[in-house]
């Protein structure tokens, strides 16, 4: 990238505990190092976000993503195929970073700032609101809340806990979707619609997305016993549960879900919309500096 292009990083100052502050000092070192010059910008909420991105890339600046997947998506869908968006990962999970090989390594995904080159990646959108990963719902929903409710446990082990929490409770759904015209219905636990392959801080939810298909994968998790739930989960890391019975994968451009009971359809650990809802991928949405 081009040294006389400057950054904007936006970050959420209270995101995943205050990571993005804590690492401000060394991020700003490098690309001083780097000779990328560059300014901070707090935001206060998606909206601002927003706002902050649309007025950056006008101005011709790289706008950088200091934060988690859903400030990603949200500064994807503001900016369009027209910016150009970087990412330093400072969330929780980072799982668009990791889909990109962009280090977790603040210094080092500075250096990808400085030396990659620009991919045109997939959007997704549900409702008409953008996400770069992964959108979901059930008993994704449940775990989602858990997880971001949750103080005292730090890091990927939190989406651990909310699942377990999660499923202690947890009474079957009724899906009904619409999957590019076709209606399926079951019961069950999860609908996932996936721009991505990662989840949950590394989990290979839909193990053969990708983000230059023009596809979303869809994930049906269908009824099983708990305990066999249980037994699936650390599967998902590997992607070996898409192998277990219950569970069906589709490919389509577009999505509609519907479930017998009211739920949040949560995309890269935020709640993103409700039912009923509509998902659908916009190809070649998002110009993402990757590495090289």
């Amino acid at each position: 990238m081009s040294a006389d292009r400057r950054l904007a990083l936006i970050m959420n100052p209270s995101a995943a505990g205050g990571r993005a502050v804590r690492l401000l000092p060394d991020v700003e070192n490098e690309l001083d190092s780097l000779g990328l010059g560059h300014r901070i910008v707090e935001t206060r909420d998606i909206g601002h976000a927003s706002e902050l991105a649309r007025e950056a890339s006008d101005a011709g600046e790289v706008v950088v993503a200091m934060g988690g997947d859903g400030l990603v998506g949200t500064l994807a869908g503001a900016i369009g195929r027209e910016g150009t968006l970087g990412v330093i990962p400072a969330g929780r999970g980072n799982d668009f970073a990791r889909e990109l090989s962009i280090p977790n390594d603040a210094r080092a995904a500075c250096g990808v700032l400085a030396s990659g080159r620009v991919r045109e990646l997939d959007l997704g959108e549900a409702n008409g609101k953008p996400f770069a990963c992964i959108a979901s719902v059930g008993f994704d929903s449940e775990a989602n809340r858990l997880a971001n409710e949750a103080r005292l446990i730090k890091g990927n082990l939190v989406y651990l806990y909310a699942a377990l929490r999660a499923l202690a409770a947890w009474r079957p759904v009724r899906f009904t979707v619409t999957l590019d015209g076709a209606e399926h219905s079951f019961e069950g636990y999860t609908v996932v619609a996936a721009n991505s392959r990662f989840y949950g801080g590394g989990m290979r939810v839909a193990p053969d997305a990708k983000l230059t298909d023009g596809l979303l994968d869809v994930v049906f998790v269908g009824e099983n016993s708990k305990l066999r739930f249980l037994a699936n989960l650390p599967k998902v890391f590997s992607g070996k549960h898409v192998e277990q019975d219950g569970i069906e994968t589709h490919r389509g451009r577009e999505v509609e879900i519907r479930a017998d009971r009211p739920f949040d359809v949560y995309a890269d650990g935020d709640v993103l919309t409700e039912l009923p809802a509509t998902a659908r991928v916009i190809p070649g949405a998002m110009r993402v500096i990757a590495p090289r």
